[in-house]
């Protein structure tokens, strides 16, 4: 804490947020792992086939990139909490709704709602909050909070399995809803506090606003513009230009993302291997990528978000090279390890390469802008997956179209390393 009593970049309460942060981030990325995980499940009750019951998984990360503008769009406004217990209670809503559902069509209302106005308060905007506290470890401060999301990837599915198998899961459903309600809104409490970068002008208005929308938001200008401003052209071209590729690159990496992640519990069903197995891997796979996220955040320190972004990315299509053969329960866990390893890495990196082009002022709308785009990417794979599996009868189409994606990605990033090397003052940006 500095004298003032103000909370200071990189302090011990930066510290804290983020703790706080990757708590919120585990809990209420329940709804993104939950829907794998039951998928068989509904599908076997609603009787339908592998695309339609892939629908609610993709309404949910729909849901989980439109939210997340609108949550990043508030949390630039009025702070991080608001959106936060705004989420704890839709996560709670959706979970109940989705869980009573008669039919697919509700199941999907109810997911969707997870993932509109419930789980996507806990990924994008906590990120681009986390990064306005940190300066000199602004890479492993984003990518810890961005782990919180492949930490529940790993916590939740052998959970909610066991919570199917036990109870069945609509009860499991109506249980966990209860549960994040329980916990999440604690949580956001603690999250009160404006980031520092704003001006005491500013500040105090906001103070004295008593919740006014309105005047919160002509603090909030005022901050904007006291703020360092953005070079007129990041990587020598115009900020919307460069908002355009990285919304392209996040959908392709995450089309080929999808994949594994959305489909490795029925394939290991498919395989004869079980559900319970696939969930494993899952968990697995998700536990590995939060390794591979510290480790990105390490990197990008020392070499930047582009050059982190494409090592991920060209990791990210060797491992989906490899689960081509792999059909033994062995080389399945085997793969799934390396695939979180390689690929955990990539959605976090986004979000640094957005701070080094772009204003603080603008942090939670742009990053939430992009990483919209790679839910965009992940609803539209896993959907496009179990299409494919509709009319091949194999999984072995949809590792093909989602290598495919990621090539799109790594020329995307390469283009944009290579405009960064060209020569100039308006080349590249400081990091805000």
């Amino acid at each position: 804490m500095s004298p003032s009593g103000t909370p200071d970049v990189d302090s011990p309460y930066a510290i804290f947020r983020l703790l706080v942060a990757l708590l919120l981030s585990t809990i209420g990325g329940v709804g993104m792992y939950a829907v794998v995980v039951v998928l068989p499940a509904v599908q076997a009750e609603f009787a339908i086939d592998r695309a339609s019951a892939s629908l609610p998984f993709t309404a949910t990360m729909i849901g989980f990139g439109l939210g997340g503008m609108l949550m990043g769009w508030l949390s630039d406004r009025f702070g991080i909490m608001l959106p936060v217990a705004i989420g704890a209670l839709m996560v709670a809503a959706g979970f109940g709704l989705a869980g009573s559902s008669a039919g697919l069509w509700g199941f999907t209302l109810g997911q969707g709602l997870i993932g509109l106005l419930g789980s996507s308060a806990f990924f994008a905007p906590l990120m681009a909050d986390t990064s306005l506290w940190f300066e000199r470890r602004r890479g492993i401060a984003v990518a810890v909070c961005a782990s919180g999301n492949y930490l529940a990837g790993t916590v939740w599915p052998p959970v909610v399995q066991h919570l199917v198998e036990t109870i069945g899961w609509r009860q499991a459903y109506t249980g966990i809803g209860l549960f994040c309600v329980a916990t999440l809104l604690p949580l956001a409490l603690l999250l009160r506090r404006r980031p520092p970068g704003l001006s005491t002008q500013a500040a105090a208005a906001l103070a004295s606003s008593d919740g006014d929308p309105a005047a919160a938001a002509a603090a909030l200008r005022t901050a904007a513009a006291v703020s360092r401003p953005p070079a007129p052209r990041p990587q020598g071209m115009s900020p919307r230009t460069l908002q355009t590729l990285l919304v392209i690159a996040g959908v392709a990496c995450c089309v080929a993302m999808s994949m594994p992640q959305v489909h490795i519990v029925a394939l290991c069903g498919d395989l004869g291997y079980g559900s319970a197995r696939g969930a494993q891997m899952l968990s697995l796979m998700l536990g590995m990528g939060i390794l591979s996220r510290l480790a990105s955040g390490l990197i990008s320190d020392r070499i930047g978000g582009l050059r982190t972004l494409l090592l991920g990315s060209v990791l990210q299509g060797i491992a989906l090279l490899m689960y081509l053969p792999a059909d033994s329960l062995m080389s399945l866990y085997l793969v799934s390890a390396l695939f979180g390893l390689f690929q955990g890495g990539i959605v976090p990196s986004y979000a640094i390469v957005v701070r080094e082009n772009y204003p603080a002022a603008q942090a939670g709308t742009r990053i939430s802008a992009v990483i919209t785009a790679t839910l965009f990417g992940m609803a539209l794979g896993g959907w496009l997956s179990g299409k494919l599996y509709d009319m091949t009868g194999s999984y072995q189409a949809a590792f093909a179209n989602g290598i495919a994606w990621n090539l799109v990605n790594v020329a995307i990033v390469l283009l944009l390393l290579h405009r960064s090397r060209r020569p100039g003052p308006e080349a590249t940006l400081r990091p805000a």
